[in-house]
């Protein structure tokens, strides 16, 4: 999911000169330290909240919110109690025309959620969205056709103006995250390209390195090893403290490792390992999804999917592969990944996870069922919220899971917001 770090709060700086034409905001407190965190995910168009209890290890539905079609992506502003989402009725056999950015309200005492303002139109299906790290601009993504926009946060946390951006922006094939990095004068747009099929040959994958000014965004640098042949980044994160970015790679489960350096990335990654425990073993359709460096810098996570299936008695069953959380040691001098667990979702095809405010847990949201051959019979294994302890070093330990009747949608997203101490 989602850089944990903003989610739990950042301090904003105080407001300089109007940016881009947004109204100029006014200077937000620091953020207060979260003591309780609420879960929030989608099924379709329903965002629900859940009441997070870290003792526990238990998840409570207390609420839901509609938005204007199935969600497609959320960020919670880094000081404010605000949850931006991106919304689409467009999907993969669905040529669908509804495209919305929301901001919702969340209560800071229980985490309800409450529209602020009225959704503002997106030119196109967004497949994900950020907020910069000083909490005055919206960053989104849209992968067909590659496009980004930026829009204004207005002093109250509603959406404003959209930014003009230079018409000659290079944005690759395929985005599939915007992300601000450290110090929140750089963008990192990362364009996932496409395997070659059916006769049409790979699209190579790229990081563009953007630099972010008054929401305008200008060309820095991009980085395709190999010209992007066999390289198709899906997801990436930033260390706390370190110049280190670790890329997910969807098209060939792997974890690599740049270095930013100023206004420079590393033309190569400083280490490439696989995200899978049994990397001899790659079955069709096994890819990576999203990727999450612990707060304290320690470790990284990666979610593994294996989606194939194969006929069985007239039902699609699952053909094999990993449905995993890789967990990587990073090495406190040189930020090399080191794999100490690959650990079972109890669950299949894994989009999205996160860490709770205190860091003690861990929860992994699966899209949709799957059937899976046990001998002759065939079960039926629900979407779920898989949930583990997030151990001291970092490794974790299976609790529970909570299965989620999904429908004919998708449990599309799922993230965790840290709620301040109100008293």
């Amino acid at each position: 999911m989602t850089d944990r770090r903003a989610m739990l709060g950042a301090l904003v700086g105080a407001a300089g000169a109007s940016l881009a034409g947004c109204a100029s905001p006014s200077p937000a407190a620091p953020a207060a330290a979260a003591t309780k965190t609420a879960l929030y995910r989608n099924v379709g168009d329903v965002l629900e909240h859940f009441e997070v209890d870290a003792d526990a290890a238990t998840l409570t539905r207390r609420g839901v919110v509609r938005l204007p079609a199935g969600l497609q992506y959320a960020w919670p502003h880094p000081s404010r109690q605000v949850l931006y989402a991106t919304s689409s009725n467009r999907g993969s056999d669905l040529p669908g025309e509804v495209h919305h950015l929301s901001a919702l309200r969340i209560d800071p005492v229980t985490g309800a959620l409450q529209a602020l303002g009225a959704p503002v139109p997106l030119k196109a299906r967004s497949i994900h969205m950020s907020v910069d790290r000083e909490g005055h601009f919206v960053l989104v993504a849209y992968s067909e056709p590659a496009g980004v926009s930026v829009h204004c946060i207005e002093a109250d946390g509603r959406i404003g103006d959209e930014v003009a951006q230079p018409a000659a922006l290079q944005l690759g094939i395929y985005p599939h995250q915007i992300l601000a990095a450290p110090g929140n004068r750089k963008v990192l747009l990362v364009s996932r390209g496409h395997n070659a099929h059916g006769g049409k040959p790979e699209d190579p994958g790229v990081l563009h390195l953007l630099r972010f000014e008054n929401g305008v965004l200008t060309p820095l640098q991009s980085v395709a090893p190999n010209g992007g042949y066999g390289f198709g980044p899906r997801h990436l994160d930033f260390h706390p403290t370190q110049p280190w970015v670790f890329v997910s790679l969807e098209r060939q489960n792997r974890l690599d490792v740049f270095q930013l350096d100023g206004e420079r990335l590393s033309s190569a990654p400083l280490f490439s390992r696989s995200t899978l425990g049994q990397p001899d073993q790659v079955r069709p359709r096994q890819l990576p999804s999203a990727i999450h460096v612990h707060p304290n810098g320690s470790v990284v996570y990666v979610a593994n999917r294996g989606l194939a299936t194969e006929p069985f008695n007239g039902r699609n069953v699952f053909q094999g592969g990993e449905n995993t959380i890789s967990v990587f040691a990073i090495h406190p001098r040189t930020g090399e990944p080191t794999l100490i667990q690959s650990i079972d979702t109890r669950a299949y095809h894994v989009r999205t996870f996160a860490l709770d405010a205190s860091s003690r847990l861990l929860v992994a949201a699966s899209i949709a069922p799957m059937n899976v051959r046990e001998g002759d019979r065939v079960t039926a294994v629900p979407a779920r919220l898989s949930v583990f302890r997030v151990l001291a070093d970092g490794r974790l330990e299976f609790v529970r899971t909570y299965g989620v009747a999904t429908e004919k949608n998708f449990q599309w997203w799922m993230g965790m917001v840290g709620l301040p101490a109100v008293t």
